[in-house]
């Protein structure tokens, strides 16, 4: 008997050893496992699994403390289904439990987590949960997260070998996340500089500033792993801004949304000219001002595309997933150094702009003087001598014909002369200017629908069409493109004014999704009685292709009140 107990007894201990040998084998494997990646979501995902597996817990996560150092930016779980996350809701913040090795970053176990005075209890539709092992994990000098393990199968206790194994796997999970971040840093700043030198060709190439605009918010988006990117401008003379280009979901929505800057992450950033960044975008109170677009979103940051707040021109705003790592500083440094490349952008194309401005102006002062110096003096001395020989003919058919070409050239000269007057028309010399007045017009309203509208125009505008019917014709027009920038949602606008012997005619045309039989009529109402007052109407098309066309006209002697001697 005492053989067999001696049998036994070393039995026993050779087991052990076989079950010392086997753990020490499955950690170093979770160690070369773990050690083996070098994308951080996969890191941070085979680490809590390998804990589980090393412990024979049935539950497992890791939170990853956020930059305030009191809570969890990151949760990633073991044990869970997707379905069973889905009904247990958001991910927990840092509290109870959890918020315990947060406060105090030592190995925990406790053989029943629901007596401890710092336990909260579960949420709705979260599973039961007892024996709890908790063990920090520190990268260099700094706790970068939890492993948190719940439930040893067999309904057995954590106990000191099995805190020993993790607290062993958490030194190599740092050296790991270290190595992760490191990697992830490299590759980053690598796609940054790839970035930074094609936005520099680009600029240096002339392309159009939207083009440059896009390709720094589409580099950004790309980059930072964002779902949303938004470009927006202040609108000059308010106190708002305007989404002049958004990527993402919904872009086509909420491209061309006017925001305010007060109560705006993206207004904060434009008013401290320096980056403000969320945790939550679509839930923070700070930020709630403006139509709502933001839902489903999570971590955002606002950048300003300036170096001071009185420079700055614009913001680009990037957002993630609800979820998602928060936006880092080691991030945050080349984001601000693509926001000045593309406030640059930004001035060249504006530098750009006034130089083609400039260079047209010229011309148009060439061609204006040409007219009147070689044309005009031409036509008037042809008209000077179809008069002279008009008393030399007898047929009086061919006088008449005489006559009326010589009305025709008058007519001509006119013409030509009302043309200088567009051609040589200043900005401030523009108060009065149709022309001009609908073109600068069009060319604001292109901020706030995301795109330059198409504008033609025709006819004597600044010589025949009174004062009082041309402001008629510009409110119509503001109405119209307002109209279209709203509720359209267009991608085309195209814009017709035409002047004849009698009448003016303005005619706004778009490719949206039409004018809805139920829809507000106001917009509509105050063309309406617009029209009326000048005396003219309001026709509402809706062309086979889609759209909606809004042709208003008025008699170029106005209403009776509106008629000048």
């Amino acid at each position: 008997m005492r053989l067999d107990e001696l049998l036994e007894e070393l039995q026993t201990r050779i087991n052990a050893a076989r079950g010392t040998r086997d753990r020490v084998h499955s950690l170093l494997e979770a160690v070369v496992s773990v050690g083996r990646e070098l994308d951080l979501s996969q890191v941070l995902r085979r680490i809590v699994e390998a804990a589980a597996l090393l412990v024979d817990a049935q539950y497992g996560a890791l939170g990853v403390i956020g930059p305030d150092g009191r809570t969890l930016s990151q949760f990633l779980t073991y044990g869970l289904t997707d379905e069973e996350i889905g009904r247990i809701g958001p991910f927990p913040a840092g509290h109870g439990i959890l918020g315990e090795l947060i406060r105090h970053p030592e190995p925990l176990r406790l053989p029943d987590l629901t007596a401890h005075k710092a336990s909260y209890g579960f949420p709705a539709h979260h599973p039961p949960m007892r024996t709890f092992l908790g063990v920090p994990i520190r990268v260099r000098d700094e706790v970068f997260g939890n492993l948190y393990l719940t439930d040893k199968r067999g309904g057995e206790q954590f106990d000191a070998e099995d805190e020993s194994v993790i607290t062993t796997l958490s030194v190599a999970a740092g050296v790991a996340i270290d190595n992760a971040r490191l990697y992830e840093a490299s590759q980053r700043q690598r796609r940054w500089l790839q970035a930074s030198a094609e936005i520099t060709n680009s600029l240096l190439s002339g392309s159009p500033r939207l083009e440059v605009l896009e390709m720094i918010a589409r580099r950004a988006q790309d980059i930072t792993g964002a779902a949303l990117a938004d470009v927006s401008v202040p609108v000059p003379g308010t106190d708002d801004l305007v989404v002049e280009l958004a990527l993402g979901s919904d872009g086509d929505f909420r491209r061309g949304l006017v925001v305010p800057v007060e109560g705006t992450l993206s207004g904060a950033a434009y008013q401290a000219g320096e980056p403000v960044t969320t945790a939550g975008l679509a839930e923070d109170d700070r930020y709630g001002a403006g139509p709502r677009r933001f839902d489903g979103l999570g971590p955002a940051v606002a950048v300003p595309l300036g170096t001071k707040a009185k420079d700055t021109r614009g913001v680009l705003l990037l957002a993630r997933h609800q979820g998602q790592p928060l936006f880092t500083e080691g991030e945050l440094e080349p984001l601000l150094a693509f926001a000045g490349q593309a406030a640059l952008g930004l001035e060249l194309a504006q530098r750009r702009s006034d130089a083609e401005q400039l260079a047209l102006l010229e011309d148009r002062d060439r061609i204006a003087r040409d007219l009147h110096d070689l044309a005009i003096q031409r036509l008037f001395a042809t008209g000077m001598t179809l008069q002279s020989a008009a008393r030399l003919v007898q047929h009086d058919g061919a006088a008449e014909r005489i006559a009326r070409a010589v009305d025709d050239l008058d007519e001509t000269i006119k013409i030509i002369r009302s043309t200088i007057f567009g051609l040589r028309a200043r900005e401030e010399e523009t108060g009065y200017s149709l022309r001009a007045r609908a073109a600068r017009a069009v060319g604001e309203a292109a901020t706030t629908l995301g795109f330059p509208p198409r504008l033609s125009m025709e006819g004597l505008l600044d010589t025949d069409v009174p004062a009082p019917v041309a402001d008629h014709v510009l409110a119509a027009l503001s109405e119209m493109l307002s109209n279209a920038a709203r509720h359209a949602h267009a991608t085309r606008v195209e814009v017709s004014l035409r002047a004849t012997r009698d009448e003016v005619v303005l005619t706004v045309a778009d490719d949206g999704r039409g004018i809805p039989p139920d829809g507000r009529r106001s917009g509509l109402r105050n063309l309406q009685e617009r029209a009326d007052k000048a005396g003219g109407s309001l026709r509402i098309e809706r062309p086979d292709e889609g759209g909606s066309r809004l042709v208003w006209r008025a008699p170029l002697l106005g209403p009776p009140g509106d008629r000048r001697p």
